[in-house]
């Protein structure tokens, strides 16, 4: 009976814990956007606290009273912000008089102080003297910017987009970036050596990977807010290398949440890491299709996805097999693949353009500063138009792309603008279906300072394989 009544007891206190946590969870991520006291100044003579039968010191999450569909707080804490105090708390309590109530206007609708609205990336709040008081933050959607990129002559355009609205720069800097810049020891990394003969090897004004290799160049994904450029652009490269070298009798579209989840050895996985490491990773343990292991944005995913849920065991000549299957429970093809180490491109523009003619794309570190966020269309170059404001709204980041080609574009005094053309990890709704473009040859946010390409490590065997299960699949 004895332990009957302590199992009981030990029920009840683990419910009233959980419980107090709830009710301490709703305050403490409470939001001012529909102030209780607001509506108390409007019944200055109920009688909340009073009825209860007192107040109470210090902070009792406890002492509250029903107060119309929500609850009211009768304990000093709640003074703090006057956002949860019931109506007659500083009159009853405190013996005072209930703090000022000033309006505010906006769009002809009134507000009382306390009461907030978003602009933007910014919150505001009316004050008790009938002002909004609104955030200072330096938004990524930039009206300013986009205004007067479009009225200039940039050669590219700006637009806004809704699924980067509301953030901060400083968060767009910190999650749709991602590319840790290489240490000393890699950017001293040797360049191969190209052999041109500027006769012979004539170069076209225009190339495109897409078109000399159709069905082999894969579309932009898209990272979300998860800093993991290291990742989709190592995947993105792998994919189109490997689709190519095996003249398309292996396609992957490569998982880059496979790196992201797998990769961890001095990798921060959606908080940024190294592209050096993803190769690396992509070398020695291999990874499988975007099919099989999918990406999941960090704000949808349930917890387990952050964990490695791919493992694979070597079969000897330094190829690997997996030994779990896939996370995607409606696809059984689980082969892994490798890549060889990758090698760097010197940053003449001429010998860039020949490995992506003759191999195809290749990933390219490039600082992304705060217009790029919101081009939309033309040869981008960094602007001059957010230079007279403060150092907050002049920031940049590191990023990693994949560079697919490049072209020329006539201008109106019979002069060339050269570009190249790159292919981004924020979607096909951002910029060009997904991909930029940007100056060619003066090495424009240093996109032509690091350069890698990469061959995938396949066999005969690997092709006749693939090219079975893939008329398996179509019979």
């Amino acid at each position: 009976m004895k332990l009957f009544l302590l199992s009981v007891a030990a029920m009840l206190l683990v419910l009233a814990e959980s419980s107090a946590e709830r009710i301490l969870s709703r305050r403490t991520k409470r939001d001012l956007s529909n102030p209780l006291h607001v509506g108390g100044i409007r019944d200055p003579h109920g009688s909340y606290c009073e009825r209860r039968g007192g107040c109470c010191p210090g902070r009792d999450d406890i002492c509250t009273v029903p107060y119309l569909d929500t609850i009211c707080y009768c304990d000093l804490f709640c003074n703090r912000t006057i956002s949860d105090c019931c109506p007659d708390f500083w009159g009853h309590c405190l013996g005072i008089q209930p703090p000022f109530i000033g309006t505010c206007e906006r769009n002809g609708n009134t507000f009382f102080s306390g009461q907030t609205y978003r602009e933007n990336c910014n919150l505001c709040t009316c004050g008790t003297t009938g002002r909004w008081e609104c955030d200072q933050n330096a938004c990524l959607m930039d009206q300013d910017i986009i205004y007067s990129v479009n009225r200039g002559n940039y050669g590219w355009k700006a637009g806004n987009y809704s699924q980067l609205y509301g953030m901060t720069l400083d968060e767009g800097i910190r999650f749709r970036l991602g590319t840790q810049r290489p240490s000393r020891t890699i950017m001293n990394m040797n360049e191969i050596q190209m052999n041109m003969d500027p006769e012979a090897e004539r170069l076209p004004s225009y190339f495109n990977s897409t078109e000399k290799w159709p069905g082999k160049i894969h579309e932009p994904l898209d990272q979300g807010n998860c800093a993991a450029s290291w990742a989709f652009s190592t995947a993105a490269v792998a994919s189109d290398r490997i689709s190519i070298q095996s003249m398309g009798h292996m396609t992957p579209q490569l998982s880059p949440q496979n790196l992201i989840s797998c990769d961890t050895r001095n990798q921060g996985g959606c908080a940024g890491g190294r592209i050096d490491g993803a190769w690396w990773y992509l070398r020695r343990r291999g990874v499988v299709t975007e099919d099989c292991y999918p990406y999941q944005s960090p704000l949808e995913a349930p917890a387990e996805v952050g964990r490695c849920m791919m493992q694979s065991r070597s079969v000897g000549r330094g190829k690997r097999q997996a030994t779990q299957r896939c996370p995607n429970t409606h696809n059984y093809h689980n082969d892994i693949y490798q890549s060889t180490p990758p090698y760097r491109l010197s940053s003449n523009e001429k010998e860039i353009m020949k490995e992506i003619m003759d191999n195809g794309p290749v990933q390219a570190i490039m600082e992304v500063h705060e217009d790029f966020f919101v081009y939309k269309s033309g040869i981008y170059k960094h602007t001059d138009v957010s230079f007279t404001k403060p150092p907050q709204y002049r920031k940049h980041g590191t990023h990693s792309i994949r560079i697919t080609g490049w072209g020329e574009e006539r201008n109106y005094d019979g002069s060339s603008k050269k570009y190249w053309i790159a292919a981004n990890s924020w979607g096909k709704n951002w910029g060009e279906n997904g991909f930029f473009r940007i100056a060619r040859g003066d090495n424009e946010c240093e996109i032509e300072t690091f350069v890698i390409g990469v061959w995938g490590r396949i066999t005969m065997e690997d092709m006749h394989k693939h090219h079975h299960q893939h008329r398996r699949r179509h019979i």
